[in-house]
């Protein structure tokens, strides 16, 4: 399960990752009746693998979106740097989930009482084209990237694309089973909102001063060494972003970045560190990521609330080794690709 939300975390980002896996996994649960503890350990793996593997490629994260357009990272450079440093993550938080919850899961159970697979797709058109489409898509981000040409262009492309295989707007609507409109009114616009709220936000704090200090204690990291600026700028942005949401603490972050004076080596790695911190770091909290929200949104509404302090004792337990492995990794990995 793990290894599916780290496939969709990397093609449909950690909230596209929250958003599909968790239903599925819940009605499996219920299925298979199994034990609140278990239960607990597999809707918990599913939020935070959500957001550990989000790093690989440039579309995985809001985070990884915005910073590869404020430091102008190629798509190419950035999958170089950070699928290596992904995999680390994937196997750290396969090896702390199992730490923690070892006890809980069950050693066995009935697969034999779910339905088919093949019994969930309600439209095979769109089944049949939607794998075939996310490989010319993941070949098309390296072809245009050398060309400039926005991701968003990109990615808007081949949804229209599905949308109108959907739609069956080639056949003027006739046998369509996907209701396009329903769903395009259901997608969570608040999103877009959010995030330009969140740049208001984060430039007025800088217009106040936070991005001065923050390029200042960026500074004193550089002068330690290498190893913790990435370490250190990884867990103080972590933390930031557990307090203020991991969108104002991306920009900050690379604000500060960008301010402060240290040498190209270094500043690459605070640059990565910073995209880790925040697509890792929001795990301490409910209130960090989006993702998280919508997970929790999502189990609220399938009647599984998870409040603040359960969700805390897993976060504050099992985020921070995976985290550390993850930064050192990157510390590791990226002067040998550099």
């Amino acid at each position: 399960m793990i290894l599916l939300g780290a496939v969709i975390a990397a093609f449909f980002a950690n909230d596209g990752a929250a958003l599909l896996l968790t239903p599925i996994v819940l009605a499996i649960l219920l299925r298979l009746n199994f034990p609140p503890a278990g239960a607990m350990a597999f809707i918990v793996a599913c939020g935070f693998v959500a957001d550990t593997t989000s790093l690989p490629l440039v579309i995985s994260n809001l985070v990884n979106i915005v910073t590869a357009n404020f430091f102008q990272i190629s798509f190419d450079r950035y999958a170089a740097v950070m699928v290596p440093v992904n995999l680390v993550s994937l196997a750290a938080t396969l090896l702390v989930l199992w730490l923690y919850f070892r006890r809980d899961i069950p050693a066995t159970y009935a697969v034999g009482d779910l339905e088919a697979p093949a019994s969930a797709i309600r439209d095979k058109a769109v089944f049949r084209a939607a794998f075939p489409l996310l490989g010319l898509l993941l070949v098309a981000y390296f072809v245009t990237a050398p060309l400039h040409i926005p991701i968003a262009f990109v990615t808007g492309a081949a949804a229209l694309l599905l949308v109108a295989i959907a739609g069956r707007w080639f056949n003027g609507g006739k046998g369509a089973v996907v209701p396009v409109a329903k769903v395009l009114r259901g997608a969570p616009w608040q999103i877009v909102l959010f995030s330009i709220g969140m740049y208001l936000v984060v430039y007025g704090l800088g217009n106040a001063g936070l991005t001065d200090i923050a390029a200042g204690v960026l500074v004193w990291l550089a002068g330690k060494g290498t190893f913790v600026a990435t370490v250190g700028t990884g867990f103080v942005v972590a933390v930031l972003a557990s307090i203020m949401n991991n969108m104002p603490a991306t920009l900050v972050g690379a604000l500060a970045i960008d301010r402060a004076a240290v040498d190209p080596l270094t500043k690459e790695l605070m640059i990565y560190a910073n995209v880790i911190g925040n697509d890792l770091g929001p795990k301490f909290t409910p209130i960090g990521s989006l993702a998280t929200l919508l997970w929790l949104h999502v189990l609220a509404g399938k009647g599984q609330t998870i409040t603040w302090g359960q969700y805390m004792k897993v976060g504050l337990v099992i985020t921070p080794p995976v985290l550390l492995v993850t930064l050192v990794a990157l510390w590791l990995w990226l002067p040998i690709v550099s």
